[in-house]
């Protein structure tokens, strides 16, 4: 039977304590630094404690621990932090574990950024930066308050790209969001593409209803050799933005 944990009692705060001291002697010696986002750190370093009260050893809280016995367990090859693949492959190839809680300082500040330019687009607190709408543009995937914020600062000559609509000629003409460039139908996208076969370089953004079509639009286009295709993931009907009809 699964050993139930207190959260609240001393032995577990003690050991808590504990693998806050394992964690900042870790990034020290490797060069890594915490996840920006905090409780990402605080649901990990719970989950290592409560391993390491359980099992007498701090095992990966993000994968299910095989084995009864400790000779099982050994046998099992289960997840030891900071575990062989976060060392060789997930931080140096993605900037992070897969718990998240180690981080290349890199990723930690690109992630800290992307946070901060997320929650302007959300909030609408104030209007991006420049380089805030650079970075932004270039998501794959892009929510309706992203885009409403991206087609200002481009009305601002912030950045550049060009806005695609990708649903047939009558959707477009019920309502279409302002400052659409070109209507793209995909019943005819092999003939429409070639509109724009000299941007393949340039940042394009797609949308559609829902984010369907305009999601398989941009992964043909990727394969078409189109570097730097974003999509609207939830369509026109998750933008509040300005649309209009024609």
């Amino acid at each position: 039977m699964m050993q139930a944990i207190d959260m609240n009692s001393e032995e577990f705060q003690t050991e808590l304590e504990k693998t806050w001291k394992f964690v900042h002697k870790v990034n020290e010696s490797k060069g890594w630094v915490l996840n920006p986002i905090e409780d990402v750190n605080e649901g990990v370093a719970m989950g290592l404690a409560r391993n390491k009260l359980i099992y007498g050893k701090r095992y990966c809280p993000c994968f299910m621990v095989i084995g009864e016995t400790k000779e099982e367990q050994k046998a099992a090859d289960n997840r030891i932090c900071p575990c062989k693949p976060a060392i060789e492959k997930e931080i140096p190839e993605d900037g992070h574990c897969h718990c998240g809680i180690f981080c290349t300082p890199e990723y930690a500040a690109a992630q800290k950024k992307n946070d901060e330019i997320e929650e302007v687009a959300h909030t609408h607190s104030r209007g991006l930066t420049k380089d805030e709408a650079e970075i932004l543009v270039t998501k794959a995937q892009l929510d309706g308050d992203e885009l409403e914020s991206l087609l200002e600062a481009r009305s601002l000559g912030m950045v550049k790209f060009t806005l695609v609509d990708v649903r047939e000629e009558m959707e477009y003409r019920q309502a279409h969001i302002v400052g659409t460039d070109l209507l793209i139908p995909t019943s005819n996208f092999y003939g429409g593409i070639e509109e724009i076969n000299d941007k393949k370089e340039e940042q394009v953004i797609l949308y559609c209803l829902s984010g369907s079509r305009s999601y398989q639009v941009q992964q043909a286009m990727g394969s078409l050799g189109f570097k730097k295709v974003g999509n609207l993931a939830y369509g026109i009907g998750s933008f509040r933005g300005e649309t209009q009809s024609a």
